[in-house]
């Protein structure tokens, strides 16, 4: 069963909010010199953002839910211009349901490009 694909809009002072709340303060998150100084395209979101957009998108198909387990690998850098925002898509297919426990695979992508590699999510309703 394919669920409806959700977009976020990330913007640089999404970046700022999240290193604050996180204590991510790598200046690539935030400094185009830097960024491109370490051969970035430009800025980058933080991946754990990214990873927590996508599980916010499990928590709104899955409400109440209890997640087992979510992993992904990160694979491709969203880069955040300075004005305006970039989207990520969140697509997710379930894969199985059986003892309790349903998989969900999920792609995201911005711009076209997946940019987490192999996201699952387990959960147990």
């Amino acid at each position: 069963m394919t669920l409806e694909t959700q977009t976020f809009t990330i913007t640089r002072a999404d970046l700022v909010r999240y290193a604050e709340a996180s204590g991510d303060h790598n200046p690539i998150h935030q400094d185009e010199a830097v960024a491109a100084s370490v051969g970035l395209p430009g800025v980058i979101a933080h991946g754990m953002y990214t990873m927590a957009l996508a599980a916010g998108a499990v928590s709104s198909w899955f409400p109440g839910a209890e997640v087992v387990s979510f992993g992904c690998k990160f694979t491709n850098p969203v880069v955040v211009p300075a004005e305006g925002g970039v989207d990520i898509e969140v697509a997710g297919e379930i894969k199985s349901t059986e003892d309790g426990l349903t998989t969900v695979a999920l792609t995201v992508t911005c711009n076209g490009q997946k940019v987490l590699g192999m996201p699952k999510a387990v959960l147990r309703a």
